[in-house]
């Protein structure tokens, strides 16, 4: 609260707090009863305000708490979830112009984002914007995000990078094994190719050792079943160690309902 430069933005900035903490998860500024929405439209877009100090406290508040979970037994895991999260946009944005760019038929702003997930924590805690397909790939920006994790989570945790299918590619999975500290299970399309051929569906055994073409070395594939439109569909995932056919499944599909979460709490960023 200290880090706001007057009464005024002190007010916005407990108001915008106090709005992403309704039990309802509604954060957008029509739903303000304390502020108007004009006036956090100005705080959030007009004013200055040190936003990088503030991300810098609240990472540091962050890092102090996730370093506290010491559970009984083997060392815990640190789940970092990368995802390609796209804020559709309509109309001209001048200042914007070099960041709103089309990705899979969505016009807007895409955003790399990684997530921190340990015991009951669940944390935002970086992003990178995506600047077009003639600038850094998502691949790149989400390799980038991982080397960017603190040193001190990295000799805490086992650190567990969870992907889905928009980072299967062999440029993201052969660089995470060359990063060495961090496991990956990554979703990956059943299309996929193996070197022997035949597409990654049919494999017939959960666990089953395959070498996927382009990757550096050979991965334990599985799969699960999720409910999407009514129906289930089967979503295939790979793992760069060696692991159990179940539980490859079973951080999978951890993947996707804590993904889920995150969408659910996402916080509404205003542009313009």
């Amino acid at each position: 609260m200290g880090l706001m430069p007057s009464p005024y933005q002190n007010k916005s900035f407990r108001a915008v707090l106090a709005m992403f903490w309704e039990p309802q998860r509604i954060a957008l500024p029509e739903h303000c009863v304390l502020k108007s929405a004009a006036a956090l439209s100005r705080f959030m877009n007009e004013y200055g305000w040190p936003t990088r100090a503030v991300i810098r406290a609240t990472r540091k508040h962050v890092l102090k708490e996730l370093l506290k979970y010491a559970p009984r037994g083997k060392r815990p895991h640190l789940q970092v979830i990368i995802d390609l999260t796209t804020l559709e946009k309509r109309g001209k944005f001048k200042a914007f112009s070099q960041l709103i760019h089309i990705l899979h038929g969505k016009r807007g702003l895409h955003i790399v984002v990684m997530y921190l997930v340990v015991g009951e924590w669940r944390v935002p805690w970086a992003f990178r914007p995506w600047r077009g397909k003639d600038a850094v790939t998502p691949a790149q920006l989400g390799l980038k995000l991982l080397r960017t994790l603190p040193k001190k989570l990295i000799s805490r945790f086992r650190v567990l990078v969870l992907a889905d299918t928009g980072f299967s590619s062999v440029e993201f999975v052969n660089g995470v094994e060359k990063l060495r500290v961090f496991q990956a299970i990554v979703g990956i399309p059943k299309n996929r190719l193996m070197a022997n051929g035949r597409a990654i569906k049919t494999i017939t055994k959960k666990g089953q050792q395959v070498q996927i073409t382009g990757f550096e070395k050979m991965v334990n594939a599985s799969w699960f079943y999720l409910h999407r439109n009514g129906k289930l569909e089967k979503r295939f995932v790979i793992s760069t160690r060696v692991l159990k056919g179940s539980t490859i499944s079973w951080w999978g599909r951890r993947r996707w309902a804590t993904l889920r979460l995150f969408q659910d709490c996402q916080i509404s960023i205003w542009v313009g």
